[in-house]
């Protein structure tokens, strides 16, 4: 079967799209979310443009969720987290990048829902020196492409400063108070 092909469904309503990346827009409070997906597995999450419509430039055709049982998936885990009723995603994804970005994503991944850490102490917790690679730590941080389900918004200034976010501080923020919500932790301080 080719990658590319459509699979109709006698009497169904869409087509169902295989091996091809397709996407689907969530509603969120931070903006409307695109989550694509290609060959089974999540490339991309990507948080709206500074204009606010969605960043769904060159992550494929925009389909019907359910056209796609993993993108199904992520936008039913995608709206649970923003309800504050998911605290851990599991999703099938693939990263494009580096060995050392590839360390840091999975890193970032261990960070536990409603809580932070820093550039330097991310560095530490896969092994690097924070000493000598915090900075490229924030540079593998900042080229997520799948930002909230690899939580780049979880990392903060080693003086616990609110910095570096690609879809801007007000978003940072707005994800890390609905996380805080959602466990009761204390008040943010940025």
């Amino acid at each position: 079967m080719d990658a590319m092909q459509r699979i109709g469904t006698a009497g169904a309503a869409h087509a169902v799209v295989v091996d091809a990346v397709v996407h689907a827009v969530v509603d969120s409070p931070v903006g409307p979310v695109v989550v694509a997906v290609e060959d089974g597995a999540v490339t991309h999450l990507r948080l709206p443009r500074t204009d606010g419509g969605p960043a769904a430039d060159a992550v494929g055709e925009r389909v019907v969720p359910e056209d796609d049982p993993v993108l199904a998936e992520a936008v039913r885990q995608l709206t649970a987290y923003f309800a504050g009723d998911l605290r851990e995603f599991d999703l099938p994804l693939r990263y494009a990048g580096t060995a050392f970005q590839r360390r840091v994503w999975d890193g970032l991944r261990q960070v536990p829902y409603g809580t932070t850490t820093s550039y330097g102490a991310l560095a530490a917790a896969v092994g690097l020196d924070p000493r000598t690679t915090a900075r490229a730590v924030g540079a593998a941080n900042g080229a997520n492409r799948m930002a909230i389900v690899v939580p780049c918004h979880r990392v903060i200034g080693a003086g616990g400063k609110l910095v570096g976010f690609a879809a801007g501080l007000d978003r940072k923020r707005t994800l890390l108070e609905l996380e805080r919500r959602a466990t009761g932790g204390p008040a943010l301080l940025f």
